[in-house]
């Protein structure tokens, strides 16, 4: 037998064809859909990392600017950090206005006009246009549990009985010391004793003169207190005007 024949009627293999090039689309076309994922991190980074808050007042002076006149300071407040844990001593926190009375001069920022409103609420989930609520920056004095008042003999405030050290106070109202008990002793320097309820804080401006903060709240049903629920994040840079870029710095009052 002759071997020939072995191969004949074998399938003779095909060569491959090359596959077609996918046709790249336009950048007019892509462009959108950059824009898109663009904007879909942003409004999760404003969401869930931090956003950009405007300081409008000159109650934390000179921690921060924003007095009128002032070049209003644009500060970075980051929300990571109470993720994991309550604000602390000393930190700056912005927080919504937790109770009527600390919300009774508050104006809505929204347009009058339905489609412009929308256009607002639709930038501000980007951090371009600033939420509608009443925001506040302020530093954290005490927090749950502990019990805060003043004065001492000296003017100072007292947690559970110490006195705090406040090297960020530049600005206060004069204390007499011979009637360190006088509530709103020479305009707002006496208070208290509060009990911080546990999941509150109790909250000051460093502008002591000009802020109205915890002390000015007392009467609510919260005691002047923020819960911590209420708070949107901790400040930790200012980022516009350039003269003053640079950190904001948290300083643990009870630490002396």
């Amino acid at each position: 037998m002759s071997g020939s024949g072995d191969n004949d009627g074998a399938d003779t293999p095909e060569t491959p064809q090359p596959k077609p090039k996918k046709k790249q689309r336009p950048f007019w076309q892509e462009l959108p859909i950059l824009v898109g994922f663009a904007a879909l991190i942003v409004a999760l980074l404003v969401t869930f990392i931090g956003r950009p808050y405007v300081i409008p007042s000159q109650s934390m002076e000179p921690t921060l600017h924003g007095c009128a006149g002032c070049t209003g300071d644009r500060i970075y407040v980051e929300k990571l950090s109470y993720y994991f844990g309550d604000p602390e001593p000393g930190d700056v926190v912005v927080f919504v206005g937790p109770t009527d009375d600390w919300n009774r001069h508050y104006k809505s920022i929204r347009s009058s006009n339905t489609a412009v409103r929308g256009v607002q609420n639709f930038l501000s989930f980007f951090g371009l246009v600033p939420p509608d609520e009443n925001d506040l920056v302020k530093r954290v004095i005490a927090t749950g549990g502990q019990t805060v008042q003043c004065c001492d003999a000296q003017g100072r405030i007292l947690v559970d009985g110490k006195p705090l050290d406040e090297p960020y106070v530049k600005f206060n109202n004069p204390f007499d010391p011979a009637h360190p008990d006088v509530q709103f002793n020479a305009g707002g320097r006496a208070f208290g004793p509060i009990k911080v309820p546990d999941g509150n804080l109790w909250v000051m401006g460093d502008n002591r003169a000009e802020s109205a903060d915890s002390r000015y709240h007392m009467r609510d049903e919260l005691q002047g207190t923020v819960p911590v629920k209420d708070v949107r994040g901790k400040a930790v840079f200012k980022i516009w005007p350039p003269s003053r870029i640079g950190p904001v710095r948290a300083q643990d009052p009870q630490t002396n």
